[in-house]
């Protein structure tokens, strides 16, 4: 199905979204939307897959003009849109999400239903049993049963935003060779990432966006500076690795034993000093989420010893943990870590600690101006947090952190985010660093965790590594150790 957007324009409040943009997408073929964090991607395909509406413009599905009013009218056209964060109900079965805005009236078949959604996933060699909780399942596996649920909806037009993000390379791969099939049996794909990567690998055709315009359409072989400027209007390099170790041991795990329904790590030793940055790998499921939240006091552990800053932590709420100065960021941006429906000032205010019954609105309201202009968020005082972008909710998140923190826990700290983005990110953390924070962070991405990591453990089926040195440490010595081999 050939896609024509004409002359969209979007606003939000004062921010022009989408500034008169005009795409056309080809039948049978796979279309890259690149661009930083903010640049309008999100919002002219949520404008295609109805969640929003165009302030003006037209849309045309193979030359006839449509209105598209809501989801629901996207899908009856055949435009379904997978979300980065998937848009499914993790506490029921697979077979149920599938069922969700098929319209088969109130008793549909179950059976013929799982019949049918076994024969879709044969094409594609995906293995998930309908009868599984979504919540049993990976990211990866989420993203392929929403694929499959758009399919079986009768989606002809494929929209995918950020479908890398949070991925193994083995899913990767899975994905994209599905990407390939649909394109080839005629559906049209829209592949919106902020990778060069993936785009420059996958897409027939790439459109860039800048602050809510289209600055230009580039066709292979793709230059990666050419592409850069195009995003950013400069070409972006990587600071100097430094390290900011600044005292001896501050943290301490002492044969540490974690268990949960699906795996149990043990023995786990680790001595950290001030400023120092740990970086674990593994694939998703073996460990790193699990480690993060006992060192953050979400978990107990069944055995060993926390201790941080001679300070015995074992045992205590998550409360003891946050007065002791230890802080987490979780992957989840808006399932934990921030709240739909509150402003940017109404989360500022629930971070601080307060003194007293009563609010200064005044004070509150400076505080988040200067956090504002401090952390560079595209957004107000007003703004909900639903309506940022993804690299101004993971802003906010580190502007809501309160002083002074000595471990802060980190899932994924720049998932998500394009590449100015991600070292503005990790310049504010080091910058906690030079003031002696110890950091410890989770990364899908090889490349994060041996740039910005002092030492790395990784994590294989509940066991851990020794502390590798990163800066001995080559991509592929990782990847072997992430796919077990020398444990």
């Amino acid at each position: 199905m050939k896609v024509e957007l004409i002359h969209i324009h979007k606003h939000f409040g004062a921010v022009h979204a989408n500034n008169d943009i005009t795409l056309t997408v080809e039948s049978g073929k796979i279309q890259g939307i690149l661009g930083e964090n903010g640049a309008g991607k999100s919002t002219l395909m949520k404008i295609l897959s109805g969640y929003i509406q165009a302030d003006s413009g037209e849309i045309r599905l193979d030359g006839q003009p449509v209105k598209i009013n809501s989801p629901s009218d996207a899908i009856r056209l055949g435009i379904g849109m997978l979300h980065q964060d998937p848009l499914d109900f993790p506490p029921m079965r697979v077979v149920d999400n599938l069922l969700i805005g098929h319209e088969g009236g109130l008793f549909p078949n179950r059976r013929e239903v799982v019949r049918a959604f076994n024969d879709l996933q044969s094409q594609f060699g995906f293995n998930i049993d309908p009868y599984a909780y979504v919540d049993s399942l990976t990211v990866g596996e989420r993203q392929q049963l929403e694929i499959l649920r758009l399919l079986w909806l009768g989606a002809r037009v494929l929209i995918l935003d950020e479908p890398t993000t949070g991925i193994s390379a083995s899913q990767k791969d899975k994905l994209f060779e599905t990407l390939r099939k649909l394109a080839a049996q005629g559906m049209s794909v829209i592949f919106v990432s902020h990778k060069l990567e993936d785009v420059e690998f996958l897409c027939d055709r790439i459109a860039v966006f800048r602050k809510g315009e289209l600055v230009g359409e580039v066709d292979p072989p793709y230059i990666t500076d050419e592409l850069v400027k195009l995003m950013f209007g400069r070409v972006i390099s990587l600071e100097e690795k430094r390290r900011y170790e600044t005292c001896d041991v501050s943290f301490h795990l002492d044969h540490v034993t974690i268990e949960d329904y699906r795996l149990q790590i043990r023995d786990i030793n680790l001595a950290m000093t001030c400023g120092e940055v740990i970086g674990l790998a593994g694939m998703e499921g073996s460990g790193q989420v699990q480690f993060l939240r006992t060192c953050a006091g979400l978990i107990r552990p069944v055995a060993g010893e926390i201790n941080l800053g001679g300070k015995r932590l074992t045992g205590k709420p998550y409360r003891a943990f946050l007065e002791a100065g230890i802080a987490y960021v979780p992957a989840s941006r808006m399932e934990e870590g921030l709240i739909p429906g509150l402003s940017l000032t109404e989360h500022f205010i629930l971070a601080e600690e307060q003194n007293g019954f009563f609010i200064n609105f005044d004070k509150a309201l400076a505080i988040t101006r200067q956090r504002i202009e401090d952390f560079n968020i595209k957004g107000t005082p007003v703004s909900t947090v639903e309506s940022l972008s993804g690299g101004n909710q993971q802003r906010a998140l580190l502007a809501m952190l309160r002083n002074p923190v000595n471990l802060l826990l980190l899932e994924h700290p720049t998932r998500g985010l394009d590449i100015e983005s991600a070292i503005w990110i990790w310049g504010k953390l080091k910058d906690r660093c030079k003031q002696g924070t110890s950091i410890i962070f989770t990364s899908a991405d090889l490349e994060e965790i041996l740039q910005y990591s002092d030492r790395i453990l990784v994590f294989y089926g509940g066991k851990v590594s020794p502390p590798l040195d990163a800066e001995s440490t080559t991509v592929e010595q990782l990847g072997q150790l992430i796919g077990g081999k020398g444990f």
